[in-house]
């Protein structure tokens, strides 16, 4: 069975689901069995459709989606989505876009994606290790001696990568950098994006 999903990133009217709804329904998706969300989410907990989505899906079911970028904000997104998806036997094809060559239901399309969650876990051992140094280069600054009473670049920074791990927890963050956790969630959002506050620091 095929069960499709679709998502505009605005839920003002700017964006709309048509060209990817017809894509669906091209590829054989029951318009009844087509999940959609118009919000914004960097996180799918924050995106009630695909949630509805995959708890419908079951094994032995495709997922089918217009563009990689419609399911996983992320490349570590889409990796961890795609992942749980293989756990329980469901299949995903990307219907156009970069990713139109992804089909987990054949041998290529699961060649393909293996790319892709090797370079995802490349990218989680590079902010791990940056963090790391990062943290090292603070203590050895001294900078353990007391919470400073605003956020800096550097720490900022350090936030930013921290809590773009999802299994992250903000006030283990806070702590490792000294600060409190509300200065953590002045700047940088639980996803990592950054803030008003911090867009403002990064362009200093």
């Amino acid at each position: 069975m095929l069960i499709g999903y679709m998502r505009v990133s605005k839920a003002d009217g700017s964006q709309v689901l048509d060209l990817q709804k017809d894509a669906l329904l091209a590829a054989g998706v029951n318009e009844e069995r087509i999940y959609s969300d118009n919000q914004s989410g960097s996180r799918h907990d924050n995106r009630p459709g695909l949630i509805n989505c995959l708890k419908a899906l079951q094994p032995g079911n495709t997922l089918v989606i217009w563009k990689l970028d419609r399911l996983g904000r992320s490349l570590k997104d889409l990796v961890n989505i795609t992942l749980e998806l293989n756990e329980k036997n469901i299949g995903l094809k990307v219907l156009t876009g970069q990713g139109a060559q992804i089909d987990t239901t054949t041998a290529h399309g699961r060649l393909v994606f293996g790319i892709f969650a090797a370079l995802a876990e490349f990218e989680r051992e590079l902010i791990s290790e940056r963090t790391k140094a990062g943290l090292a280069a603070a203590r050895a600054r001294g900078r353990m001696g007391g919470r400073p009473r605003k956020m800096d670049l550097p720490t900022l920074k350090m936030a930013m990568a921290a809590m773009n791990d999802r299994a992250s927890v903000a006030k283990d963050v806070a702590k490792k950098l000294n600060i409190s956790t509300a200065t953590l969630y002045e700047y940088v959002n639980g996803d990592g994006s950054p803030k008003e506050q911090a867009i403002k620091l990064l362009k200093q």
